[in-house]
């Protein structure tokens, strides 16, 4: 192969954007010794025009895939060729074909690919083992209830594709007043394409392929930007895919919230922002990134503002340090995000007026949920669902353990200030160390704290009442941070691998022993699940038919709500065919639109009296005032029959009470049933 062709191979490798993201780090200086990358002009040396002309290529085959050149031998001289054999006139080897060179087998980026990706999907199906091995009798040890919630938006999906269902409001729960489901991620985007499998094996299977996509797929997404416009050395591109897709915040979240951990469309969002900042053609472009951004928001619009928020402060850290590139940036830019604005702005605008004004509606959230912040502490203890994590240790670090969204381990901590301060000279490393720390300070919260010790207040205390902002439980902002470490950490072993100042061999032995040391104790383990109570014959078998009509309610005991969702997962497990009262969900206080948000709906009083028998087994007394506002209920709620399964905890006190409210009930396979048609019909 010949130089030139050479160069050729390793400017298509590379390409525009090999190295670094697209506005900084094409001026990433070479460090301790490191190899002078071929870089395009800067914008200081061409203020008038951006320094690329073009986007960079990223889906052209390197020319390292294609196979070497082989060294020929000589033409042989015809005068001495027999032409009946193709052999050399008198030579020992006449009439014998010469054997055709071995096929080399080489590491191509392909094959890298593959190889990491398929790394990525063992590790997810490690980490979700546990529920694999039993989707619909398994779940998180710790709560139940969001993935009864994900798994009953997962049978509205079906319903919408189905029966042409209206995909965001329902009534088949909190019955009558119904739930907003653009308010209340209803995982459109995900649930719509798992409709096949749902209707296979059921939303608890969909369920589980949605958290090991969500993990690997977020992995494979990181990996693959990273590989084709920020960095040349795969393993670099791999220890950055890999913390993205299963650090401690990622883990933490992936028993509950698959619609959090499936950030795979995050990275070309982020480059697609990036690039129109040198685009040739801004409104393509623009355009491009309006659909990943109508995609995003059906999955998780939480995650989207804080993909734009870290976007513009990335910006903002790049041009403060270089002002000169605003000048060059700045027109293909707006062009390229006012196009991105009309085309998702016409996509979103009837849903996200359904979302803020439509029935169901509220402003804000809980003050509960506001005050949740991650404890300073908890950037430097491993999270509960790793190799070095201790639940007890971390129980005051963050709200619950399914909100562990910091906890990198003292080891990961330092090595990333190490990594930082090594490389301050480069503009990307500062601008990413910028990002990642305005968004550790955002996720404090309200209070500042040390190990449970309140220290100061946060500045989040100024923003949370913003548009937009209210609706944010800001200690997901340190989500934002975990990427910037996986960057960085991408960064780090790029320069490593590049140094030829001294021992090669030494220098990766080094940085190979460095990520073992900072990522062993945050490795994944495997998430911890419980089992929990099938779902009841009378519901699987359709019996329960014979007396609920479209119009009526299943009233499941104890009545539905965020501490008790196994009437969900019944109304999941025929996808819907049935309405429940309550559930789990977030509506505005007292069902008024427009008010603050909350966990569940109306106050119910016979809904709290089961819920307090569930809990205590005590059974108590009830008076006919009591019995007729619980007749008033069971009739708004248009009630066809209480189901009671007998497997349910304290279910004789639960029966003897229900008894008291309605008369008796029947057993009927493994429920007791009570048909309260006759006290519930409105009819005259």
């Amino acid at each position: 192969m010949t130089p030139a062709e050479s160069r050729a191979e390793s400017a298509l490798d590379t390409d525009a954007g090999s190295a670094g993201l697209a506005v900084a780090v094409d001026d990433a200086p070479a460090v301790d010794g490191a190899p002078a990358v071929d870089r395009a002009p800067t914008a200081d040396a061409a203020p008038a025009a951006p320094t690329v002309d073009r986007a960079p290529a990223v889906d052209r085959a390197p020319a390292v895939d294609r196979a070497p050149a082989v060294e020929t031998a000589p033409a042989p001289d015809p005068a001495t060729t027999d032409p009946s054999t193709g052999g050399v006139a008198g030579s020992d080897t006449e009439g014998v074909r010469p054997a055709a060179p071995a096929r080399q087998w080489r590491w191509t980026r392909r094959r890298r690919d593959l190889a990491a990706y398929g790394l990525f999907l063992l590790a997810a199906v490690w980490v979700t083992s546990g529920i694999w091995a039993d989707p619909a009798g398994r779940v998180a040890s710790l709560y139940s209830s969001d993935p009864a919630q994900v798994q009953f938006f997962l049978a509205h999906s079906v319903r919408v594709v189905l029966h042409g269902e209206f995909p965001f409001y329902t009534e088949q729960f909190n019955y009558p007043d119904g739930v907003n489901l653009m308010a209340n991620t209803a995982i459109l985007a995900l649930g719509i394409p798992m409709v096949p499998v749902t209707l296979l094996f059921g939303p608890a299977v969909s369920f589980v392929l949605l958290v090991t996509f969500g993990l690997a797929g977020t992995a494979a997404a990181w990996y693959r930007v990273l590989s084709r416009h920020v960095v040349r050395t795969p393993l670099a591109a791999a220890v950055g895919g890999w913390f993205c897709g299963f650090s401690p915040a990622m883990l933490s979240h992936a028993n509950w919230h698959p619609n959090i951990i499936s950030q795979f469309l995050l990275p070309f969002i982020v480059w697609r922002v990036l690039v129109l900042t040198r685009s040739r053609r801004p409104v393509r472009d623009g355009l491009l990134l309006a659909l990943l951004v109508t995609a995003q928001a059906f999955i998780n619009e939480e995650i989207l503002l804080f993909t734009a928020l870290a976007c513009g402060v990335f910006l903002i850290a790049v041009v403060v340090q270089e002002p000169a590139r605003w000048s060059a940036a700045w027109r293909p830019l707006a062009a390229g995000l006012a196009a991105c604005a009309v085309l998702a702005g016409a996509l979103l605008a009837y849903p996200l007026y359904v979302q803020f004004a439509g029935p169901m509606a509220y402003h804000g959230l809980s003050d509960a949920v506001r005050d949740y912040g991650n404890d300073i502490a908890a950037f430097f203890a491993p999270g509960s669902p790793t190799l070095g994590g201790d639940e007890r240790a971390n129980v005051n670090l963050a709200p619950n353990y399914s909100e562990e969204n910091a906890f990198f381990g003292w080891s990961l901590a330092l090595l990333t200030i190490g990594v930082v301060l090594w490389l301050r000279r480069e503009v990307l490393v500062r601008a990413l160390a910028a990002t990642g720390a305005a968004f550790a300070v955002l996720s404090l919260g309200e209070r500042v704290s040390w190990w449970d010790r309140e220290i100061v207040t946060g500045p989040w205390e100024w923003l949370v009442r913003l548009p937009l902002l209210d609706a944010v439980v800001p200690t997901r902002f340190g989500l934002i941070t975990s990427v910037v470490v996986g960057v960085l950490l991408a960064l780090a072993v790029e320069r490593a691998w590049s140094l030829r100042s001294v021992d090669r061999r030494t220098v990766r032995t080094l940085t190979a022993a460095g990520l073992v040391l900072a990522l062993l104790p945050i490795a994944p383990l495997p998430l911890r699940v419980v089992s929990r109570p099938p779902v009841p014959e009378f519901i699987t078998a359709d019996r329960w038919r014979a007396y609920v009509g479209p119009d009526q309610t299943l009233v499941p005991i104890p009545v539905p709500s965020m501490g008790n969702t196994y009437g969900m997962r019944w109304a999941a497990a025929t996808n819907l065919d049935f309405k429940i009262p309550g559930g789990y969900f977030l509506a505005p206080r007292n069902g008024n639109t427009g008010d603050p948000g909350r966990f569940g709906g109306r106050p119910s009083g016979v809904g709290q009296l089961l819920e307090e028998v569930a809990s205590t087994g005590r059974t108590p007394k009830l008076d006919d005032r009591q019995r007729r506002r619980s007749l008033d209920e069971l009739r708004h709620w248009r009630a066809a029959i209480l189901v009671l399964p007998e497997r349910q905890q304290n279910v004789e006190p639960l029966r003897r009470t229900v008894e008291q409210l309605v008369g008796p009930g029947r057993r009927e396979l493994d429920v007791w049933v009570w048909d309260v048609r006759t006290l519930t019909d409105r009819r005259p």
